[in-house]
């Protein structure tokens, strides 16, 4: 009796708790908690918020209520600005949610998060600090995480100060960061408020987002924020090809492509029927290196290779398997298989027993350029062949490998054919070593391909007497360096195994096609604008082709052929007119250029008061050069002559060499062409050089000259090039080479006259103009 009295009593206190909580609830006036009132615009509620959110704020404010008090003001702006909640709020007196018993999802920017069991760490003392030592920033990024990225995936959280949605999540990313960095995922996290250039580079436009980085490549995460779906993800990120199956029927084949791919392989005995993501990560980071096996102890199929290989069943085993696949070269068992357990296994057997140097960078990981005296590293090189005949020469000098492994000592062979810059080098050639193999001790002495090496005398047999021979050259070698007597530099080897350039093609074409995909379906419009424009201003281009196109034929099938004088008519035409619509359409007021000579008399006006928007274009010569140089300047700013902001003069530099140069020395990099004089011994030749001044705003640019013979020098008679003026314009012809070079000085002058309307050229701001004296 008294305890079902009991049992009432509790019933009746946890009855009047939900009924005090809803009317608690049901007492919320998220108005009267922001202090607005019920007409107040959405800028009037965002203001009142930002107020009251930085006076209650639990780090400000040590009030011991401050905390609940911000959660209030902080979740009555969520109903405030949500106009779906705030019209429930106003019809119901209830944002249409039921905290204490509903639990529901918020969708956010892709991926979504359950909100119904987590708080709000406010307090310093509180906060979780476990990001900082993952914090990241822009040039650590670039410079280190974008080249580890080929080595490991990195999972991203990109986050901001004022972000309740990034605490959400918190909880769930601590756990999943820590996990996986035992596994050898790289974790970042990049702060958007003070590292803004690195979130807009990574194409994080909002908070949080995660994403995944690997080989240089971005991917989003776009999926619920859960433990299985984070890792899942992670997994996704690596390429599927990573790990073979292995059964009973294709490990022969697996462990025998050891010479085909120039790699140990690696085979793990586990009990799991997925490959651990563990295994997978592994595999990802010495992929350069090794061939990755997973044997399913479990399957059906798998019992010939345990009983091959002695597998316990019950504990994870990995083996390794060199230049023999009927024993492993190393094992390792563990009931617990951790990273640095396999790293430290790996790495000491990420080469064959006798590699065959197929690259550069295996050539220079295999035989390092000695650091000192005690570190001195020697490689023993068979340069041999393909195929049968050179099979027992092999086989020999891996046995000798074999039993004559030292750290300071390595064994490696290399193929003549494939690397015939290589074998010349060191055998020179010599008749008795053709068509057989030959062995060479050798040790690099700089990374420029300096090396000290000898030859055996004989070419390598195999026989007892060349391993005799070979061991006591060896033994001499340890305490005598100086029997390397020969020295040459090596060019760097071939790549034997990178693919066709059309592979490596078709590969980028392939992934940039499946970014485009992707990009598709879970980019926002901000990052498909690029792409959206690309795309339609092919198509406009392409649409409007056709059209001109269609028409141009359409117009050339109603007119008659012409006839041969009328062609030569329009041609005669066309070569007079050409010079003229080469940079510009307009048509000039006047047929021919006036340009005027730019002295004390007419300086102030011409320059110094000339009015604001008009510039003076310069041309800068000498007594000897004026004639050429004038005919030249009128033909290439002839087409600009219609502008009534420019006007055109000269300047001798005779006369005024030291007001130029003046003016040059405000700006960069104003050297003349070297090695061109005029008939003053070492001064600068400055004739050719354009000068167009704005009087009023005080600045110039600046025109060089090309060198004689550039390239763009069309030749032809100079009764063509004078032909082109108007006849106004033209004078007298001048045929030598030196006119020639001289003429050629203005070259593209025009092309620069359309920069210089564009606004496009560099100006050089100067202080006031100098005195013309």
């Amino acid at each position: 009796m008294e305890l079902g009295r009991a049992g009432l009593a509790w019933a009746a206190a946890l009855l009047l708790a939900a009924l005090g909580a809803q009317a608690a609830a049901g007492d919320f006036d998220p108005y009267r908690v922001l202090g607005v009132g019920r007409s107040s615009s959405q800028a009037d509620i965002k203001k009142a918020y930002k107020r009251l959110a930085r006076e209650w704020h639990p780090d400000k404010n040590k009030d011991p209520g401050a905390e609940d008090k911000f959660i209030q003001i902080s979740k009555a702006y969520e109903i405030l600005s949500n106009e779906e909640k705030r019209a429930n709020f106003d019809r119901y007196g209830d944002a249409g949610e039921s905290h204490q018993h509903r639990q529901f999802h918020h969708f956010h920017e892709g991926f979504y998060f359950d909100e119904s069991f987590f708080h709000f760490p406010f307090h310093s003392e509180r906060r979780d600090n476990s990001d900082d030592k993952y914090l990241l920033h822009f040039s650590h990024y670039i410079n280190e995480i974008v080249p580890d990225s080929f080595k490991k995936p990195y999972l991203i959280k990109i986050t901001s100060d004022w972000c309740f949605s990034c605490i959400h999540i918190e909880p769930v990313w601590k756990e999943v960061a820590q996990e996986l960095e035992a596994l050898g995922v790289g974790i970042g996290v990049v702060h958007a408020g003070y590292e803004r250039r690195l979130a807009h580079h990574l194409g994080a436009h909002s908070t949080p987002s995660l994403l995944g980085l690997i080989n240089g490549k971005i991917t989003f995460f776009h999926n619920a924020v859960i433990r299985e779906n984070l890792r899942q993800f992670v997994e996704n990120l690596l390429p599927g090809n990573l790990v073979e199956k292995i059964t009973d029927k294709n490990y022969i084949r697996f462990l025998s492509n050891w010479k085909k791919e120039n790699k140990p392989h690696v085979l793990l005995f586990d009990h799991m029927p997925v490959v651990p993501l563990l295994y997978k990560l592994t595999a990802f980071a010495y992929r350069d290196y090794l061939s990755f096996g997973y044997v399913y102890v479990g399957l059906r199929g798998t019992e010939e290779l345990s009983r091959q290989y002695n597998i316990n069943v019950y504990t994870p085993t990995m083996m390794i398997f060199k230049e023999h696949i009927d024993r492993p070269a190393d094992v390792v068992q563990a009931r617990d298989m951790k990273k640095q357990l396999i790293d430290d296994f790996l790495s000491q057997n990420k080469f064959l027993m006798v590699a065959r140097l197929t690259n550069q960078r295996l050539f220079q990981e295999l035989c390092p350029v000695k650091k000192s005296h005690r570190q001195r590293k020697h490689c023993v090189v068979l340069l041999t062949g393909e195929g049968d005949k050179f099979a027992e020469a092999y086989e020999t000098f891996l046995t000798f490998a074999v039993a004559n492994t030292k750290d300071t000592l390595k064994f490696v062979h290399i193929y003549n054919d494939r690397q015939p810059e290589f074998a010349d080098a060191l055998l020179m050639d010599e008749e008795k070593y053709r068509g057989k193999s030959a062995v060479v001790i050798l040790e690099r002495r700089n990374n420029a391909g300096k090396i000290a090496y000898k030859t055996l005398e004989e070419a390598w047999q195999g026989s007892k007497e060349d391993n005799f021979i070979l061991l006591d050259l060896l033994d001499q070698l340890r305490t005598d360096p100086g029997l390397l007597s020969s020295e040459t530099v090596l060019a760097d080897l071939n790549d034997e195994l990178a693919p066709m350039f059309l592979i490596r093609w078709l590969y980028s074409m392939l992934d940039y096609l499946w970014d485009c995909w992707d990009s598709l379906f879970h980019s926002n419009w901000r990052e498909m604008m690029p792409l959206l424009s690309l795309l339609f201003s092919a198509l406009f281009i392409l649409f409007g082709t056709v059209i001109v196109q269609a028409f141009s034929d359409s117009s050339d099938t109603r007119d008659s052929p012409p006839s041969e004088k009328e062609e030569t008519a329009a041609k005669t035409e066309k070569n007079d007119a050409s010079f003229g619509k080469e940079s510009n359409s307009r048509i000039p007021k006047k047929g021919f250029v006036e340009v005027t000579e730019l002295t004390d008399i007419n300086y102030n006006s011409n320059l110094v008061r000339l009015r604001p928007g008009h510039m003076n274009v310069v041309l800068i010569l000498s007594n000897s050069t004026k004639t050429i140089l004038l005919q030249k300047f009128a033909l290439e700013v002839y087409t600009f002559t219609g502008s009534s902001s420019l006007h055109f003069s000269f300047l001798s530099l005779d006369k005024h060499r030291e007001w130029l140069e003046y003016l040059l020395e405000f700006a960069q990099d104003a050297a003349p062409i070297p090695n061109q004089y005029d008939k003053h011994f070492l001064e600068r030749d400055y004739t050719g050089y354009v000068l167009a001044l704005n009087g009023h705003k005080k600045y110039f640019c600046l025109f060089k000259p090309h060198r004689s013979g550039d390239e763009g020098e069309t030749p032809g008679s100079c009764e063509d090039y004078n032909s082109s003026l108007p006849t106004e314009a033209r004078g007298k012809p001048s045929c030598s080479p030196g006119s020639r070079s001289i003429k050629n000085k203005l070259h593209k002058l025009s092309f620069w006259m359309e920069r210089l309307l564009e606004g496009s050229l560099q100006r050089f701001y100067i202080p006031s103009w100098p005195a013309l004296d």
